[in-house]
């Protein structure tokens, strides 16, 4: 697995960002992207590890020390693939535990590297560079393509909430065959992914939008503005959703802030993060990101 001493002959060299000079100038993503060969020796940095905690996420109470990846990518083996320069089938093995590597390869906060075998020594692998460069690159190379169901079972589910659970959820359940409309109250399809995370993160045209138009070409049905509830004022009664689908999935994330009783909170310019951001990201979007 990997290249024997790679860990020894390669540094850790992770993706710079933008100059901030250049950055200031726009809402673009910060990120850069190095060439293949450079990331083909970061690649190679990746150990034979008896047990790989990068791609482990035990139990609380199992856990030793730090947590790995939450959902299990197989990440020793998609840098051996890139190392190897196997980039379709690292994209394949990436693809296999995670519906959105465009998404973790930029906002995850990577407990991969902290749980990095080689970082208890040395610098730790540049996992996240990687993902993010393999789903880039099967975007570029036309690797990723739509791919619905070769027959329906018959079987309609509705999800409330278009952030990643319920994006992840429908992905999966669209799969196998269900038909999957998914609801959610704001104006945008994405939640989180959409309104929570800054421009300069995660790029909503370029990113998110596109994965919404992949599933959209999957056979998704997305439905805008419908804020689900008890059926009181304007919100839409999840009655009708119980009994016009066989299942009915929740996964509204958590939107009530908690609010801090401390001097000083009730001045002028203090504001809840995810009220500051959403309307933040919204402005920018409605002005195609002219601010």
């Amino acid at each position: 697995m990997g290249k024997t001493t790679g860990f020894i002959e390669f540094q850790r060299e992770a993706a710079p960002y933008r100059d901030a000079s250049e950055r200031l100038l726009d809402f673009d993503e910060i990120y850069t992207q190095p060439d293949a060969p450079h990331l083909e020796k970061q690649g190679a940095r990746c150990m034979d590890c008896g047990v790989p905690f990068c791609q482990s996420n035990a139990p609380r109470e199992h856990r030793i020390g730090r947590a790995g990846c939450p959902i299990h990518n197989l990440i020793p083996e998609w840098n051996d693939l890139v190392y190897r320069g196997q980039w379709r089938d690292a994209l394949d093995r990436l693809h296999a535990t995670n519906n959105f590597p465009e998404f973790t390869g930029r906002v995850c906060p990577a407990p991969c590297e902290g749980s990095c075998v080689l970082g208890i020594t040395d610098p730790p692998v540049t996992i996240k560079n990687i993902e993010m460069a393999i789903i880039d690159r099967g975007f570029a190379e036309g690797w990723v393509r739509p791919q619905p169901p070769l027959s329906r079972t018959g079987k309609s589910i509705a999800i409330v909430g278009s952030g990643p659970a319920g994006l992840a959820a429908a992905a999966q359940l669209n799969r196998v065959g269900h038909s999957v409309t998914v609801y959610e109250r704001a104006d945008r399809i994405g939640g989180l992914l959409m309104y929570g995370i800054p421009n300069m993160k995660l790029d909503k045209t370029r990113i998110v939008d596109r994965r919404v138009e992949l599933l959209r070409s999957e056979g998704f049905e997305f439905k805008t503005g419908v804020d689900v509830g008890d059926g009181s004022g304007t919100t839409f009664d999840v009655s009708e959703l119980i009994v016009t689908n066989d299942a009915v999935l929740l996964t509204t994330g958590a939107t009530t802030p908690r609010d801090l009783e401390i001097p000083g909170r009730k001045l002028n310019g203090i504001y809840f993060a995810m009220d500051f951001l959403t309307a933040n990201t919204r402005s920018l979007l409605d002005s195609n990101l002219k601010g």
